[in-house]
């Protein structure tokens, strides 16, 4: 499995390595502090303390998640949803896939895309919402699978077979996101 889908807790991931190896950590850092109740503190014991060894590095953290605190708590998801900061992601993403569906050189992305959209339609019917964008379904998808496997239950074929196909695209996806990201023409 990869490795974005089977990490619980580390050091924050680079945006630039892998965009959604960073957007399912980002999902997961916004349950982890609902999950604390926002409760600094109890988020240094938990997730800082056991990870960041340098005085200078569990500060950096601390400030981290205080920021992103504040700003789950202005943008009103303590309970649900996720922050501005993230959809725009999914945004950039979601543009950037558009493109290469319309570009007749990524074939290969076009191909894993058409292989992809089976399951994409698939869980869109049984989440009731047939009209989510396919990215976000893909990125439910995965970060559902990933909450599946740390609660240690059973996951059916089925879903194997699509994880590892949305995993597939968003592989690619990510992979087209790094270098589009890094092309000085782009920017």
């Amino acid at each position: 499995m990869p490795d974005f889908v089977t990490r619980v807790t580390m050091k924050i991931p680079k945006k630039q390595d892998n965009i959604a190896e960073y957007l399912l950590f980002m999902w997961q850092v916004e349950d982890l502090l609902r999950a604390y109740h926002f409760d600094i503190d109890k988020i240094e014991e938990a997730l800082i303390l056991p990870v960041y060894q340098t005085t200078e590095e569990r500060v950096q953290a601390r400030d981290w998640y205080e920021g992103l605190i504040m700003m789950m708590q202005s943008e009103g998801v303590q309970e649900k949803g996720h922050l501005q900061i993230n959809k725009n992601i999914i945004i950039d993403l979601t543009d950037i896939h558009l493109r290469l569906l319309k570009d007749p050189k990524e074939s290969e992305y076009i191909a894993v895309y058409y292989h992809t959209l089976p399951h994409i339609v698939a869980l869109r019917t049984k989440s009731g919402d047939p009209d989510a964008p396919e990215l976000e379904t893909c990125f439910t998808a995965l970060y559902g699978y990933l909450l599946l496997k740390l609660q240690k239950k059973e996951i059916s074929k089925e879903t194997e077979a699509a994880v590892n196909q949305i995993t597939a695209l968003l592989r690619l996806l990510s992979v087209k996101y790094k270098t589009i990201d890094q092309d000085p023409e782009d920017q």
